[in-house]
């Protein structure tokens, strides 16, 4: 990689950002592609002056990660219709003209599942059950969503749970009765699974018998207590690192207008949880 003058900047902010896959992943890309680009980490704790920084120092987008997620909307010129409806954002694009420099927020989270799902099932109309009720479950009910799924949401809190249900306009219920539930697709989308709760499922294995597709967010380890159970039951599986990696493949689109290196960042993103 070499830095010089014509060197275009893109990072992450966030509190932390120092276990973050997202800088291998990105300027391995980069250096793929042979694009003057590097993507650096930013600790974040002062959202409105990051914010500042961004048009002032010629940063090109970062990717947002927590706690900054809803914080950051308010600074934007311009939010994407998905990102608006989640209420999060995890990737700005900084564009310039001669006067000012404009800051568009998108929400990437939500392709994260959707874009592998598509490979392994046809989602419009496919009945998909949620398990969780936090950020990743929002993002990734909208999702679900704009596919023309039908969801349900199953939670152990029944206040978020409820609420979120409500702002998604489907089912919700509680964790203790997910045997009752039926679907083709069930995705975890809790911490549930990883360290220090790998020997953990929050869904009996008898269960997962009824499903066509099973999906876990969490990515270390690759493969969860969950994602165990639902190949022995039968079931096709995704694990969570395909989310981080297609959130990272739609953020590279936006940013670059390039098509991503799928490979050459799937496989560093291995590396890297293999690593740790």
């Amino acid at each position: 990689m070499n830095i010089d003058g014509k060197t275009k900047v893109y990072g992450i902010i966030g509190d932390p950002v120092s276990h973050s896959l997202s800088p291998a992943m990105h300027n391995a890309a980069f250096a793929k592609l042979k694009e003057n680009r590097v993507y650096l980490p930013f600790l974040v704790h002062d959202v409105s002056a990051a914010m500042q920084g961004l048009r002032g120092l010629g940063i090109e987008g970062v990717s947002v990660t927590i706690p900054h997620k809803e914080a950051v909307i308010a600074h934007l010129d311009k939010i994407d219709p998905v990102a608006q409806k989640i209420g999060a954002v995890n990737t700005i694009k900084c564009e310039r003209n001669e006067k000012k420099t404009l800051l568009t927020g998108y929400n990437t989270d939500w392709l994260g599942a959707v874009r592998p799902l598509r490979k392994t099932i046809d989602l419009q109309k496919a009945k998909v059950v949620i398990i969780g009720a936090g950020g990743s479950a929002r993002a990734i009910g909208f999702g679900m969503l704009e596919e023309g799924a039908d969801i349900m949401l199953c939670s152990r809190t029944p206040s978020r749970g409820k609420s979120l249900a409500e702002d998604l306009g489907c089912p919700w219920c509680p964790l203790n009765e997910v045997e009752t539930l039926r679907g083709q697709v069930l995705i975890n989308a809790t911490s549930v699974g990883m360290a220090p709760q790998q020997d953990h499922s929050l869904v009996p294995q008898t269960v997962l018998e009824g499903y066509d597709v099973v999906m876990d967010i969490v990515y270390a380890p690759l493969k969860t207590r969950l994602l165990n159970d639902a190949e022995e039951a039968g079931c096709r599986v995704i694990n969570g690192l395909e989310m981080l990696l297609y959130q990272g493949m739609s953020q590279f689109e936006l940013w670059t207008g390039r098509t991503p290196p799928e490979e050459e960042m799937r496989s560093i993103l291995m590396r890297a949880v293999s690593r740790r």
